[in-house]
């Protein structure tokens, strides 16, 4: 079995906050962002995406509690990530 990839786990992490509109979400902010497709997302990439990702809801939404927490658990995927780890870091 195919562990996730990275662009999962974001999407994954998303979901719990935006719903069926997480992959599209994540999608665009890749692409638009990083000029890179989601299935070449890595772990170096992770900062840079998270602020994008907090600029965009900050834009789209006025719960500055449910942001932070999403921003939280992102922030938390990637502190388990390895340089050149795909997916959750498994100990």
């Amino acid at each position: 079995m195919n562990s996730p990839s990275l662009y999962d786990d974001v999407v994954t992490i998303t979901y719990d906050y935006l719903g069926p509109a997480a992959d599209r979400f994540v999608v665009r902010q890749i692409r638009n962002h990083l000029q890179k497709d989601p299935g070449d997302l890595r772990p170096k990439d992770l900062r840079e995406l998270i602020d994008w990702i907090q600029l965009a809801m900050r834009l789209i939404s006025d719960d500055s509690s449910a942001i932070d927490r999403y921003v939280a658990d992102l922030e938390s995927l990637a502190n388990t990530q390895k340089p050149g780890v795909h997916g959750k870091a498994r100990y």
